[in-house]
């Protein structure tokens, strides 16, 4: 009855939120409390929900700090001289640019840190987009599909978790998976070349349509953004590549950090307590945005989690596995690793279910380690999830709906798992029993 009720709660909240019958803000509340009545935990829901929103709080603070910080440093022009260095670089291509992105991607989420990868690669991109009037969810999607894989190296997280809850050398996970691991990401380059190549003749022929002598200029999110005129921008660049360089090394819990940087960054640039109002006050609706949807997120997993329908939903999927299938449980795991990244935390699938897997699979003589490998195969998909935060602030930083990103991307998220299920099978990291 659990499973039940969480699947039903996950698929209607993705089936409104992607038909856009309903606000992401407005589903996150409501779909929970819908199906938490019907399971019987009517006097309990409160507490649940609260119990959620406390959890993500401190995920809320870094955000939505760090988001200030990075608008005071849009209002300050800091990012003008880079983005007119990469436009010089690589022109007005769209197939280059598309490309370029993934490759930055690839180079600043390295360390693991999704959210800081997503601040670096849309305040250094997202302007190019706009002035060129390239889709910007292609963005969303590259974060999405590259990120998570950078995330196997054992700084990530995952492998890590692993290791620890099936007392294996990480060592016995990552190195096997290397050759996969760089062919994915091959495939992501590859996914970034045809989109470009796509968007390329898509504003080929918006152009042939216009009239001879006329130009029209792309217009919501893809409207191009004033030149600002760079200010304080020796300072403001020392401080961002300090606090980047400390969000890396971890020197301090990560909300205080962002917490200071954008205290510091508003006073020394804008030192006029009017003149901060005036710079801020436009930027009001994107901030509120992404605090509703953070909070409103972990009220929705706080039903989940308290009332035990994630840890139904797990068991019965595992359960539906039929025992014929044990000499491809290697693999079997890797296609379960796809929906179940969906609906659980990193913390939950690494640490709860993916233990209650490996011992499943002592019984047809797999390792553990290539349980472990097999179960990072579905991390792409868990971009998308509608329980983690960063899709909701990828969508927030490119004034784009969470439904529009998910139904963009999924295709994308989808194919990617499957190459790297095909290059994890053809270079032995996973194989049957």
């Amino acid at each position: 009855m659990l499973a039940l009720l969480g699947f039903g709660t996950i698929g209607l909240f993705t089936a409104l939120v992607m038909a856009k019958r309903l606000s992401a803000v407005a589903g996150l509340v409501l779909v929970p409390l819908v199906f938490g009545l019907i399971g019987g935990f009517g006097s309990r829901l409160g507490d649940m929900m609260v119990s959620g929103i406390v959890e993500t709080a401190p995920t809320a603070v870094m955000l939505v700090f760090a988001l200030l910080y990075f608008l005071v440093m849009f209002e300050c022009g800091l990012f003008e001289p880079f983005v007119r260095r990469i436009v010089a670089a690589v022109g007005e291509d769209p197939v280059k640019i598309v490309v370029g992105t993934a490759v930055l991607v690839m180079v600043v989420g390295l360390d693991g840190d999704g959210a800081t990868a997503a601040l670096i690669t849309v305040s250094s991109m997202y302007p190019i987009y706009r002035r060129i009037g390239i889709n910007p969810l292609i963005m969303a999607m590259l974060l999405g599909i590259i990120c998570p894989v950078l995330n196997w190296m054992p700084w990530g997280g995952p492998a890590a978790r692993m290791s620890i809850s099936l007392g294996i050398d990480v060592t016995d996970i990552v190195v096997p998976m290397l050759p996969t691991f760089f062919l994915t990401l091959a495939a992501a380059v590859a996914f970034a070349y045809f989109l470009g190549r796509s968007e390329r003749r898509r504003l080929q022929r918006l152009d042939a349509a216009e009239p001879d002598g006329e130009t029209s200029e792309p217009t919501g999110t893809h409207a191009p953004r004033k030149v600002i005129e760079p200010k304080n921008f020796w300072f403001n660049l020392v401080l961002t590549i300090a606090l980047m360089v400390s969000l890396g090394l971890g020197f301090f819990p990560l909300p205080a950090m962002v917490m200071a940087a954008f205290a510091i960054a508003l006073t020394v640039n804008f030192p006029n307590l009017k003149v901060q109002q005036d710079r801020l006050k436009p930027h009001a609706g994107t901030v509120v945005m992404l605090v509703t949807l953070i909070l409103a997120a972990g009220a929705f997993t706080g039903v989940l989690n308290e009332s035990g329908m994630v840890e139904a939903m797990s068991g019965s999927i595992v359960s539906v596995v039929p025992d014929s299938w044990g000499g491809a449980f290697a693999f079997v795991t890797a296609v379960l690793s796809m929906p179940l990244l969906v609906i659980l935390s990193t913390d939950s699938f690494f640490l709860g279910v993916v233990p209650i897997l490996a011992q499943t699979a002592d019984a047809f003589g797999l390792p553990h380690e290539v349980i472990a490998r097999a179960a990072l195969i579905g991390m792409p998909l868990h971009s998308l999830s509608p329980l983690i935060a960063p899709i909701y602030f990828v969508a927030t930083l490119l004034r784009t709906d969470i439904g529009s990103l998910q139904r963009f991307a999924w295709p994308w998220t989808l194919g990617l798992s499957l190459v790297a299920m095909a290059g994890a099978t053809v270079t032995g990291a996973i194989h049957l029993a």
